[in-house]
C-alpha cells in the first residue's frame, strides 16, 4: 500500500452554526482556541500522513492564509476551491489529479478519536476498494445505519429509518479511507453525494466496502449544542486532545486569584478576570478576553477579545471574538452570539437566541 493522502471536506457554509460562521469558516472555528481544522491537522500529523488536499468553497481565504503551503506544519497542503457545492463525491473527483493512491476522506466538521493508523492496517487486511468508520448508537433514525455481515462486508446503506425499524445501530462516522480506482466510479461535473450514490453503486457492482466499527469519540461539530459538548468533553479529557483537565492555557499565568475560577477551565493568552469574578465550570476562554468584578460565567465559550461587563451573566453560550456584554447583562442558556456584536448594559437575553450584526 503506497503512502496514503487524506482529502478534507471544507466547503460547506456551516448554516446550523450560524451566526457564528457569518465571520468565519466552519473549519477554522476553534476547538480550546485552536482552529477545528489545525486540529484536524495535528491528527493527521501524528498518524504520519502529510500530504493533505482541502476541498474548500465557503471563505477559502481563512483557510488558504492560516495553513499556507503547509510547509509551517511540516506538512504538504494542496487546495481545490469549488466554485459551486458539489457534494461529497464531485469534491473528491474535483481533485482527483491530485489523488496518487490510498486516500482518507474527511468531512469537515466531525471530532473523534478514531485511531488512523488502525484503520489503515485494518483497510490493508481486508483488502476492499473501502473502509468506513462506523460508530455504534442508541438511535439511529437521525443518521441512518449501515448493514454489514460479520466479517464487515458493507451491503446496504438505510438513509434515516423510522425509529425502531433500523437492522442495526451502527452509523456513518464520516470517514473513509479509499482505493484511488473508486474515483473511476464518480461522474464529473456535477454534485455527488458519495453516501447516497457512490457507495451503494459500487456495491452494486460487486466492489468491497468494509465496516471498521470502534466506539471511540465521535460528534458532529454543525450545532451549537454540539460544540458545547465538544468543549466539555475535550476539558474534561474524554476527548483527548492535548488539553489536561484543570485550569489550563497561557492564561493561566496572568491570573491575579483563582479563587473564582472553577474547574475545568481553559483560558488563552491575555486573558484577565477580576478576582471577584466566577468563571466555570466548562468555560473556554479565547485570547484577550476580559472578565469584569463580579461578572459569572459557566458552561459557555468565548473566542478571542470578549469583554464581559461588571455583573454580567453568560450561561451556557457561545460568543463570537469581540463580543460586548453589558455591565449587569444576562445571556441565556443556549445564546449564540456573534462577531462584534454589542449587548447593551441591563439586557436579558432570551434563553436560545442568536444574536449578529450580519445582515443577509
Amino acid at each position: 500500500m503506497s503512502e496514503v493522502q487524506a482529502i478534507i471536506l471544507v466547503g460547506g457554509e456551516g448554516t446550523r452554526l450560524r451566526p457564528l460562521t457569518y465571520g468565519t469558516p466552519k473549519p477554522m472555528v476553534p476547538i480550546a482556541g485552536v482552529p477545528f481544522l489545525a486540529r484536524s491537522m495535528e491528527r493527521l500529523y501524528e498518524a504520519g500522513i502529510t500530504d493533505v488536499i482541502l476541498a474548500a468553497g465557503y471563505m477559502p481565504k481563512a483557510i488558504t492564509e492560516y495553513f499556507g503551503d503547509g510547509s509551517r506544519l511540516d506538512m504538504r497542503i494542496t487546495y481545490a476551491i469549488e466554485e459551486t457545492p458539489l457534494g461529497t463525491a464531485g469534491a473528491l473527483k474535483n481533485v482527483e489529479e491530485h489523488v496518487r493512491g490510498p486516500f482518507f476522506v474527511f468531512n469537515g466538521d466531525i471530532l473523534t478519536s478514531l485511531d488512523l493508523r488502525a484503520m489503515i492496517q485494518y483497510h490493508k487486511k481486508k483488502g476492499g476498494v473501502g473502509s468506513l468508520h462506523l460508530i455504534e448508537v442508541e438511535d439511529p433514525s437521525a443518521f441512518g445505519c449501515v448493514v454489514h455481515d460479520a466479517d464487515g462486508a458493507i451491503s446496504a446503506f438505510i438513509e434515516k429509518p423510522p425509529p425502531g425499524t433500523a437492522p442495526g445501530n451502527d452509523i456513518n462516522a464520516g470517514t473513509y479511507l479509499l482505493e484511488r480506482e473508486v474515483l473511476d466510479a464518480i461522474p464529473a461535473g456535477r454534485p455527488v453525494s458519495i453516501e447516497r450514490e457512490t457507495f451503494p453503486q459500487l456495491i452494486a457492482a460487486g466492489k468491497k466496502l468494509y465496516a471498521h466499527v470502534t466506539n471511540d469519540y465521535w460528534i458532529d461539530l454543525g450545532r451549537p449544542e454540539n460544540y458545547l459538548t465538544a468543549h466539555r468533553d475535550v476539558l474534561a479529557g474524554i476527548m483527548p486532545l492535548l488539553v489536561e483537565p484543570g485550569i489550563t492555557g497561557e492564561g493561566v499565568a496572568g491570573l491575579r486569584d483563582r479563587r473564582g475560577i472553577v474547574a475545568p477551565v481553559h483560558l488563552d493568552a491575555g486573558t484577565t478576570i477580576d478576582p471577584t469574578a466566577t468563571v466555570g465550570p466548562n468555560v473556554v476562554l479565547g485570547r484577550a478576553c476580559h472578565v469584569e468584578a463580579g461578572a459569572v460565567i459557566r458552561e459557555s465559550v468565548l473566542w478571542d477579545d470578549v469583554r464581559i461587563g461588571p455583573r454580567a451573566t453568560v450561561e451556557e453560550s457561545i460568543l463570537a471574538s469581540g463580543v460586548c456584554v453589558g455591565s449587569g447583562a444576562k445571556v441565556g442558556a443556549g445564546s449564540v452570539v456573534g462577531h462584534g456584536y454589542v449587548i447593551a448594559d441591563g439586557v436579558e437575553v432570551a434563553p436560545g437566541s442568536r444574536l449578529s450584526e450580519h445582515k443577509k
